[in-house]
């Protein structure tokens, strides 16, 4: 799990696996160390002390100050019980967001369940981009083309309040969370079913479009968590060994007929077809192409526009 911290690690003591239900020797609840443990067969050493530092801090509202002094062993019948059923599902695998029902994305915090990708850092990047390039121009036409939890669309409504920002999906669960994100962030969005695949224009025009397509080859499977594989909509991640370009062709073809002529398109990538990407793009009428590089070192977000408007089919 990214970008989630703990303190230093502690060597556990030589004793047996802590049993499932999370509960210590003579039915007590387990101490911190003994959670942490209990998870570490499915997150590792490392990740298991930063799920569970997560869980308790996001929500139980404990400060590692607090665990330290003993606030686990402390918890009340209730918060016992929540604490067990959460355990529970981690050792099934099951993403920590949604067990909680939200991800953290820059500051903010989403709503986020199955059936709706989880936000990761590197789309925090994207966002900051086009907000540092953009938020001191004149009003704009902002676009977000497969907006899932609506994480893109709402930051850039509210750190762009200028602008006026739609965002698109086709998925009933994203449509859903997308506007409840929206609403209780206070961001002014408009959230419409469309299919990324048939975007025909229709005289509109857009200042910014992003999108942060499915761009996963099936074959990019045996690399990946199983957390991922399992509980993350396979619809929002991957596309067709065949035709890894599959979302950016015609988010890239529409985008080249409705963009003004100032606008830009910037794109979530696949580091491996970037350079396809980039190459597909200049094949559609796109001159100005910018690929730069994530904080991993991998080439993830994509900058497109069109100095000359000759558009290619």
């Amino acid at each position: 799990m990214d970008n989630i911290g703990g303190a230093a690690e502690e060597r556990p003591p030589a004793e047996e696996t802590p049993p499932r239900d999370g509960r210590g020797k003579g039915g007590r609840l387990m101490t911190y160390r003994e959670l942490r443990r209990m998870i570490e067969p499915v997150y590792g050493k490392d990740e298991a002390r930063a799920v569970t530092d997560y869980v308790l801090e996001v929500y139980f509202g404990l400060s590692r100050a607090d665990v330290m002094c003993g606030a686990v062993e402390e918890m009340t019948a209730v918060h016992e019980a929540e604490l067990l059923r959460i355990f529970a599902r981690l050792l099934d695998g099951e993403p920590v967001q949604y067990i909680l029902g939200r991800a953290e994305f820059g500051p903010r915090w989403f709503n986020v369940r199955p059936g709706v990708l989880i936000p990761r850092p590197e789309t925090e990047e994207l966002c900051a981009l086009i907000v540092a390039e953009n938020k001191d121009k004149a009003p704009l036409k902002v676009l977000d083309i497969g907006t899932g939890s609506g994480c893109i669309a709402v930051t850039l409504a509210l750190d762009m309040p200028q602008s006026s920002v739609t965002a698109w999906d086709i998925a009933p669960e994203a449509l859903d969370t997308a506007t409840e994100n929206a609403r209780r962030l206070g961001a002014n969005i408009t959230v419409e079913r469309r299919d990324a695949l048939h975007l025909e224009a229709q005289g509109e025009t857009w200042d910014v479009i992003v999108s942060n397509p499915p761009y996963i080859c099936n074959n990019e499977k045996k690399t990946m968590e199983r957390n991922v594989l399992d509980h993350e909509p396979h619809s929002a991640l991957f596309v067709p060994d065949d035709q890894p370009l599959l979302f950016y062709t015609a988010i890239t073809r529409y985008a080249a007929r409705t963009l003004s002529p100032d606008g830009t398109l910037y794109f979530e990538l696949n580091p491996l077809y970037a350079d396809q990407t980039a190459d597909m793009a200049r094949q559609t009428g796109f001159t100005d192409i910018t690929i730069k590089e994530d904080m991993y070192g991998k080439r993830r977000i994509g900058k497109l526009r069109i100095k000359s408007r000759e558009i290619k089919n």
